[in-house]
């Protein structure tokens, strides 16, 4: 689960780390509102910075990061940037609307030391099963160009999840990025503390860019980004309550809402199988047979009338989908039950104006191909899977 940076914020404030400090406002009164009360003691040089709330990264390329020099110009930028539909390298061309701003303190105040930017992440390394660390003195808007054209400036450590982020990696890490006195003091406390948020809030991911050296030698976090474990949730309801459905894909909502693992693809052929790695396979199968995967549709090893009828209903609605195909294997479940569950479904939903293919496989196959070739429907059935890929590139003729 993705969150915005407010709430990411927020998460890595309440275990000790420094962060940008703002306020968030979902209208223009909310956001001169939040800018007055930023500052304790203003003395009216203070700037601000508004930022575009959205699920995506490069909203400073897009125009999404905008600063404000006086109360004034909070109330005009806010006013650009709430309702704007914000186009990163991230959303995709037809980008993300901005419903909610953050209004936060400007960090680049003049001092004895310039400012720097760096870069710090922390995910799951998968390969090596470990925890991965990332950072880069190289940090801001352009941290992708550095990562692919100067991968030497991207510095790695990893750690052992059984005994955790070590005080000594930290200070490796700070010497490796160049801090040294009250900046490297500064530092190793706060990436222990941004692991010890990672581990205890069951995150997937947490970036922060920039990581900002003040000119006072402070770390803080001036952006935050993190993204949870969905399958731990259960163990914190504070955060699952930051769920932000607006910025999701509606059908992936839809199919979340139906116990339906679903994720939207740019194909032409919808996948509606039981078994992750099967889905895996019948998009090979499609992709062989000229045609493009239109999403991965995992229905469960229950499947029922009522989960393929909304996963019907789900498919449907992508106006690029020009077949479906049904792989199923009746293992938990046996087939003549999908069988019967597809032909209901098909009657339920009424006209479907697409060819449907069904290949199943397993306890009563070929009973379940009888119900399917005697509904008297447009469905077409299937057992071997090089028939049912003839089928959809037929369907795609």
């Amino acid at each position: 689960m993705k969150l915005h940076e407010h709430q990411a914020k927020d998460i890595l404030r309440s275990y000790g780390v420094p962060v940008q400090e703002g306020t968030i406002a979902f209208s223009v009164e909310e956001a001169v509102n939040a800018a007055r009360n930023l500052y304790p003691n203003p003395t009216g040089k203070e700037w601000f910075v508004v930022k575009a709330q959205i699920h995506a990264g490069g909203r400073g390329k897009g125009g999404g990061v905008k600063l404000a020099k006086s109360l004034q110009e909070v109330e005009e930028k806010a006013g650009q940037i709430l309702g704007m539909q914000l186009i990163t390298h991230q959303t995709g061309p037809e980008g993300k609307k901005v419903q909610r701003i953050l209004i936060t303190q400007d960090v680049y105040y003049p001092g004895a030391v310039e400012p720097k930017e760096y870069y710090l992440s922390i995910t799951l390394d998968r390969a090596k099963g470990r925890n991965i660390i990332m950072a880069s003195t190289e940090g801001g808007m352009d941290i992708e160009e550095v990562a692919e054209h100067h991968p030497d400036k991207i510095i790695r450590e990893w750690v052992d999840p059984s005994v955790g982020l070590q005080a000594f990696q930290a200070r490796k890490l700070g010497f490796a990025m160049g801090f040294e006195g009250e900046s490297f003091k500064k530092f190793v406390p706060f990436l222990m503390n941004v692991y010890k948020a990672y581990s205890e809030a069951d995150a997937s991911m947490i970036e922060i860019n920039p990581m900002l050296r003040t000119s006072d030698n402070n770390i803080i976090a001036v952006d935050g980004k993190i993204e949870l474990d969905d399958n731990a949730l259960f163990r914190h309801a504070n955060y699952a309550a930051l769920r932000d459905i607006s910025e999701e894909d509606p059908l992936e909502v839809e199919a979340g809402e139906n116990n339906l693992n679903y994720v939207k693809l740019d194909g032409n052929v919808g996948c509606m199988v039981n078994g992750a790695g099967l889905a895996m396979a019948t998009m090979d199968i499609i992709k062989l047979s000229g045609g493009e995967p239109a999403n991965f549709l995992d229905v469960g090893g229950g499947a029922n009338a009522k989960t393929v009828e909304a996963g019907f209903r789900i498919i449907l609605k992508d106006p690029h989908v020009k077949a479906i195909l049904i792989n199923i294997f009746g293992g938990i479940v046996r087939c003549d039950r999908v069988a019967n569950g597809v032909v209901e479904a098909y009657k339920n939903i009424g006209n479907i104006p697409v060819p449907i293919i069904v290949r199943l496989q397993g306890t009563n196959a070929e009973e379940a191909a009888k119900i399917i070739n005697e509904s008297g429907l447009q469905v077409k059935s299937a057992t071997v899977l090089a028939d049912a890929a003839e089928l959809v590139r037929t369907a795609l003729a």
